[in-house]
């Protein structure tokens, strides 16, 4: 099992908590060796998530452009309409295996969130979710849709409010209640085994993409583009063409109002190495090491590190990370909604502005796939209320 990327990773944890790691590495070990868990795993994502998702050629959009196809990968279409429950499904069957009763998750735009308590819901465990105050107000469909599947929202009024104090309230509730609490961590960051668990799980958006496109355009794609906040949904799909070196892969991190402004989300951009939730990463800090706060229009972009196999991506140049700022994602959340009708998340329109700077420049049979990992149906308050700031400063 990796517990390492290169010079990035780890368990930088209190003791109290590297029992409950040593319990989770062997109980996720052992599952992995057993048939029974890995068909179980896929037939509640066939039966009840909905995959496989297709891929869409972005047509319009496309031609629009006037340069490479843009395809995309359709994980706003699985029940609860992101990428999320592609990984909230495995780590509940886990739960469930190591005889734990209680589910608790930490969320930033709410994805997760709804992905943890509706799997709670499945399996009949209860539930509590961590999220910041700042992103309860600016996500508060979400937080209904969890308060509706039963689950128990806390709102973290600490640090600056959003996903990285969610994340470390999750972390005390287990520290406090690990003998019967299975923490669900959303993407792929924190401690090992954590990192590697979440992208084995969500390693089916790439694996099907990969099979798709050969299927349907008899080759790879070009570029593979996701947005990355901790990064779950872009492991997930570069855990597809990792092994292609014909295949670019292009992480796009949130950039708020510019990497000079200082307010902004881009941890390997804008970061330097340093360890936060029990992960050595990069990480956004002053110079004596405390973290800072991050700004993003999109709520599940705004986190300070970024997970550790990243870190090492770009370490080796295998993958390259890219920086999109808000007005260039919400440009892009209006093109696909006018010229697709697909609404997409925030999230994933700043992977979907990428390809719309890059497409232009690309021949028109060049392929770039972008990873549209969620909807945006929770992002049209946020999205109204970042045009009327705009138009009134303008």
């Amino acid at each position: 099992m990796n517990t390492h990327y290169g010079r990035f990773g780890g368990q930088y944890v209190a003791e109290t908590l590297m029992a409950p790691l040593k319990e989770l590495e062997a109980a996720y070990e052992s599952a992995g060796n057993d048939p029974a868990f890995r068909r179980e795993f896929e037939e509640i994502l066939r039966d009840y998530v909905g995959r496989e998702s297709p891929i869409t050629y972005a047509r319009r959009l496309s031609d629009h452009l006037g340069g490479a196809r843009i395809i995309l990968k359709r994980e706003d279409l699985n029940h609860t309409g992101a990428h999320k429950v592609n990984n909230t499904v495995g780590q509940a069957l886990l739960a469930r295996r190591m005889g734990k009763r209680r589910l608790i998750a930490e969320t930033g735009a709410g994805m997760h969130g709804v992905a943890t308590a509706t799997v709670a819901a499945l399996f009949g465990m209860p539930c509590e979710v961590y999220m910041g105050a700042i992103d309860v107000e600016r996500q508060s469909p979400n937080v209904e849709r969890m308060k509706m599947l039963g689950a128990k929202v806390h709102a973290v009024t600490e640090g600056s409010a959003t996903l990285k104090d969610a994340m470390n309230e999750a972390l005390r509730d287990w520290v406090t209640n690990c003998d019967d609490t299975f923490y669900v961590i959303g993407t792929v960051a924190g401690p090992a085994p954590y990192p590697q668990m979440v992208r084995d799980f969500q390693s089916v958006i790439g694996v099907e993409a990969r099979r798709q496109c050969l299927e349907k355009y008899g080759r790879l794609p070009d570029q593979a583009i996701a947005c990355v906040g901790g990064g779950s949904n872009a492991m997930g799909l570069f855990a597809g063409f990792i092994d292609d070196p014909s295949v670019r892969l292009v992480g796009v991190e949130a950039g708020g109002k510019g990497l000079a402004s200082g307010e902004h989300a881009a941890s390997i951009n804008g970061g330097r190495i340093g360890v936060l939730h029990g992960s050595k990463t990069m990480l956004l800090q002053t110079a004596d090491g405390n973290v800072i706060d991050t700004y993003s229009v999109s709520a599940g972009l705004d986190y300070p590190g970024v997970g550790p196999e990243h870190c090492h991506l770009h370490d080796t140049g295998r993958a390259e990370y890219s920086v999109i700022n808000d007005d260039e994602a919400v440009a892009a959340f209006d093109a696909l909604c006018r010229f697709e009708g697909i609404i997409p998340a925030l999230e994933s329109s700043h992977a979907l502005a990428e390809a719309i700077k890059r497409a232009p420049s690309l021949p028109k049979d060049a392929l770039l796939l972008v990873n549209l990992s969620g909807r945006g149906d929770k992002d049209m308050e946020n999205v109204m209320r970042y045009k009327a700031g705009a138009k009134k400063a303008d």
